[in-house]
């Protein structure tokens, strides 16, 4: 895709103001850094706080009667036990098991959900989700007209208190309000993408400059851009569309085997279930901790000590800047038995560096569900 054809947010010019450099993502052209570079915006996201621009991520709303019926067939987890003010992670799968999509289901009320999906596959989570809905359900795709900035650090709490909300009253880990921010009504979710305490904000696109200028007068406030957001959730193990999670890679594989309650709800049935149900995983994700601070990164091989056994490929890999080192994710194949302290090696251009798995997060101290 040229750079003509590239899709630019509400708050595109912001960031080329602000000296961001812009590159493309899943079909727009984003900020990946500011100048202080993504090593310093990683580390004030985790010490202090900062805004992100998503607002090319995309917005569906889901109504009528039936609506949580029909959405618990169409997705992986359990829709209809969802809790009005509740958001939950979820997964679109095709018939055979495999991850269209990973998403976030917000239940607005009985019959009413609005859903927050990938930014390159919005179009065919569009296709799946509207033609399983039976006649008299109300599909939309609202992401033309929505506005998304994430704040996120263990002082974004305090930032809204700056912005005049009530930081008792503010959403609990995963639970969403409707408030009103610098006089723009709002969403505002207790969720993201860096394992830190924060929020999303989702409102009416025509005003996401005066959004974005406001909150970058509040104490501590900066801008990041996709480098640090993508070391910040490597470092915490979250799963990226497109690395971790694709259509050859089921959410089992990927190990949310425990949030999907297969055994929990045998009678539940919803597509791709017969697939999950039937096929016996042939990989799994693992951590990996690497000797040293050269990282490896998407696509290198995994080899067994022994140096000539290939037994998986990284999905990820970084340097870690609050850890200090270098880490990946990768699958591996179930049959190598590869197991929390193996020990492994990954190419690296033309090295091989030494690597043990370990338990994911590699970072335990984010403020994520942090009490407010």
């Amino acid at each position: 895709m040229s750079e003509e054809e590239m899709k630019s947010t509400p708050l595109y010019e912001q960031h080329v103001l602000a000296g961001a450099k812009m590159v493309p993502f899943a079909g727009w052209s984003m900020p990946v850094q500011y100048a202080d570079g993504i090593i310093a915006e990683h580390n004030h996201t985790r010490r202090h706080v900062a805004i992100f621009d998503i607002c090319h991520m995309g917005e569906f709303t889901v109504k009528g009667e039936g609506a949580a019926a029909a959405l618990d067939h169409i997705l992986a987890r359990p829709v209809c036990d969802q809790k009005i003010g509740v958001c939950r992670y979820n997964f679109l799968l095709d018939p055979d098991g495999k991850v269209m999509d990973d998403l976030i289901v917000y239940r607005m009320g009985e019959d009413d959900f609005f859903i927050v999906v990938n930014a390159g596959t919005r179009y065919g989570d569009a296709e799946q989700i509207s033609s399983n809905l039976p006649d008299g359900i109300e599909f939309t795709d609202v992401s033309d007209n929505t506005a998304k900035i994430d704040l996120q650090g263990p002082e974004s709490a305090d930032v809204l208190a700056e912005a005049g909300l009530d930081i008792a009253a503010l959403p609990k880990y995963f639970y969403w309000t409707k408030t009103v921010i610098h006089s723009i009504p709002c969403l505002l979710s207790r969720t993201g993408y860096t394992g830190e305490l924060g929020f999303e904000l989702y409102f009416d696109a025509g005003r996401a400059v005066e959004m974005w200028q406001y909150l970058l007068t509040l104490k501590n406030v900066k801008p990041a851009g996709l480098g640090a957001r993508d070391t910040l959730r490597l470092e915490m193990g979250y799963a990226l569309y497109g690395h971790e999670l694709n259509l050859a890679t089921t959410p089992i594989e990927a190990g949310y085997a425990d949030m999907l309650k297969l055994d929990e709800n045998p009678d539940r049935n919803f597509i791709g279930k017969n697939a999950l149900a039937g096929d016996a995983p042939t990989k799994k994700l693992v951590g990996i901790v690497l000797d040293g601070r050269r990282a490896a990164r998407e696509g290198a091989i995994v080899f067994a000590m022994d140096g000539s056994s290939v037994i998986g490929k990284v999905t990820s890999g970084a340097f870690a800047p609050s850890l200090g080192m270098a880490v990946a994710m990768a699958y591996v194949n179930m049959d190598a038995g590869i197991d929390i302290g193996s020990k492994v090696i990954l190419e690296a251009g033309r090295a091989q560096i030494p690597g043990t798995v370990c338990e994911l997060p590699f970072n335990k101290n984010g403020s994520a569900r942090k009490k407010l």
